[in-house]
């Protein structure tokens, strides 16, 4: 097993990004936290870019795949599928639904 050792992997521009990125990691067996989740509230006291929600990830050795992930995510069309069992939109990159965690339906 990898050494524990956070991480930092991605910046994200809202809390609802930076959770999407979170969870598309963990289904994919990749450990991650969120870093200023509340930062927002001192927009004004900071520069707007050091209170973006961080995505951090808890395995070193798990680097290369998260990249791999995150490089998918942000390189996929904006298109949607919408989840059968709550009816939310998700990215297409998605497996899991980011509101109720059903596997959306297969795309292939």
């Amino acid at each position: 097993m990898g050494r524990t050792t956070l991480q930092r992997i991605f910046t994200a521009s809202g809390i609802g990004e930076a959770r999407l990125v979170q969870q598309m990691l963990e289904a994919a067996g990749v450990r991650a936290q969120i870093f200023n989740d509340h930062a927002s509230g001192a927009l004004g006291e900071l520069p707007a870019t050091e209170t973006w929600p961080e995505v951090w990830i808890e395995r070193e050795s798990q680097s290369a795949l998260a990249r791999a992930l995150i490089s998918g995510y942000e390189s996929a069309p904006d298109e949607a599928v919408s989840c059968r069992g709550c009816g939310e939109s998700n990215p297409v990159t998605f497996e899991i639904c980011w509101h109720c965690r059903q596997p959306l339906p297969d795309r292939t």
